[in-house]
């Protein structure tokens, strides 16, 4: 009896640890600048190459400062006393190559700052030489990859000729490169023979900026949905927010038809709403969106509390998942996906976002089960879920003022 109790002793702090290693970094990331995207576009035409970087205005705070009121904003003034400095910091950090040879950003067309409500940009367009037959072009990205506290994504969107293609650079997935061909110029018609690129041509991600690339369209496509894919795992482990929810579903007592129903909940519901605000169908503003989302973890951390058994969770757990999926849809609002890639991308980004919640369920979900088995398993549902109430609440509030 004695080794039993100690064993299940055990098996409750390893729990309680496994939880703390979700939520430890979430009051560091409550105050933090946790995710920065940035959105680049390239223009390929017979004349030029043409890059256009939009980042974040926090992000431009955190890389070249200027914000001297504090109000995590910048005001025209402020933008003009580190314009120069913000481009200094840009340069090196963006290396696009053309025929294997680096080309320096010399000519910066111009730099301004896009005030569009919640979501500030600010904009810097760069001049290239054209790319040629025969040529291959890269860009490689290595903004704040030296550091460990943000979660950075460039959402790149290529338009040659009559084709656009798009990839999504986080990670250690930082690089981008096409590669054209005599045989692609040669399937162009006539007035566009002189474009560099071809109908059945697409953009490719590579693991290194100045490597040769197959045209293939079987690699492309798995290049392609695969930086989509990896995009939405790291969205998801970097948005400790839906994780803490996620959390807090969890913990509390349930059968395996109760999680499997809740679970299916909830990706139905995150799915839906992904969708219909990537296409613009729904828009609601995210200083509505994010304060919801804190109040979901509170909501279900005080059902937590107050109930020993949950019921038709399945139903809370969808309406809060709606709210979920705009959450999730933020960083893709910003990027023209052209339309022959829409749905690869978001079903690419949504599985990514899957198959982290699923590996984070199927280990928690034994780990319950032996947890509840323990004489104080009650206590330790109502730790955990005071923890996510306190977290979910600092959230609130912040949220709630920013706004």
């Amino acid at each position: 009896m004695y080794r039993q109790l100690v064993s299940k002793g055990r098996l409750a702090v390893c729990l309680i640890a496994l939880a703390l290693l979700l939520v430890l970094p979430f009051k560091q990331a409550a105050y933090a600048h946790a995710y920065s995207a940035s959105y680049a576009t390239l223009d390929l035409t017979q004349s030029q190459t043409r890059l256009t970087f939009a980042i974040d205005e926090l992000s431009v705070i955190e890389l070249a400062g200027g914000d001297t009121d504090n109000n995590k904003m910048l005001d025209q003034a402020e933008f003009e006393g580190i314009r120069d400095k913000f481009a200094d910091v840009i340069k090196p950090q963006l290396t696009l190559k053309i025929g294997g040879q680096i080309q320096a950003m010399q000519q910066i067309q111009s730099i301004v700052l896009d005030r569009e409500g919640d979501a500030s940009k600010v904009l810097l367009t760069a001049i290239y030489p054209p790319v040629l037959a025969s040529q291959n072009i890269s860009l490689k990205d290595t903004l704040y990859q030296n550091d460990t506290k943000t979660n950075y994504v460039n959402l790149l969107t290529i338009h040659y000729g009559t084709q656009s293609s798009t990839a999504a650079l986080s990670a250690e997935n930082r690089s981008w490169a096409m590669q054209l061909t005599d045989a692609d110029f040669a399937k162009l018609p006539p007035d566009l023979q002189s474009m560099p690129a071809a109908a059945s041509q697409k953009a490719s991600s590579a693991t290194d900026a100045g490597k040769s690339v197959d045209s293939k369209v079987e690699t492309d496509a798995i290049s392609g949905w695969y930086s989509f894919f990896m995009l939405g795992i790291h969205h998801i482990l970097g948005g400790y927010d839906h994780l803490l929810f996620l959390f807090s579903l969890l913990i509390a007592r349930q059968t395996y038809k109760q999680y499997a129903t809740m679970i299916t909940a909830f990706t139905i519901a995150h799915s839906l709403t992904l969708t219909l605000t990537v296409l613009n169908i729904i828009a609601v503003p995210p200083s509505i969106v994010e304060p919801l989302i804190a109040l979901s973890i509170c909501y279900v951390a005080i059902d937590n509390m107050v109930r020993k058994s949950v019921s038709y969770r399945w139903l809370l757990t969808f309406l809060f998942g709606l709210i979920h999926g705009m959450g999730f849809a933020d960083i893709l609002k910003g990027m023209n996906i052209p339309k022959t890639e829409l749905a690869t991308d978001l079903i690419s980004f949504n599985l990514g976002i899957e198959t982290v919640q699923l590996i984070i369920v199927a280990i928690f979900i034994p780990l319950l089960y032996m947890m509840h088995r323990v004489k104080y398993a009650r206590k330790i549902v109502i730790s955990g879920s005071a923890l996510a109430l306190l977290l979910g609440g600092i959230w609130l509030v912040e949220r709630v003022f920013e706004t």
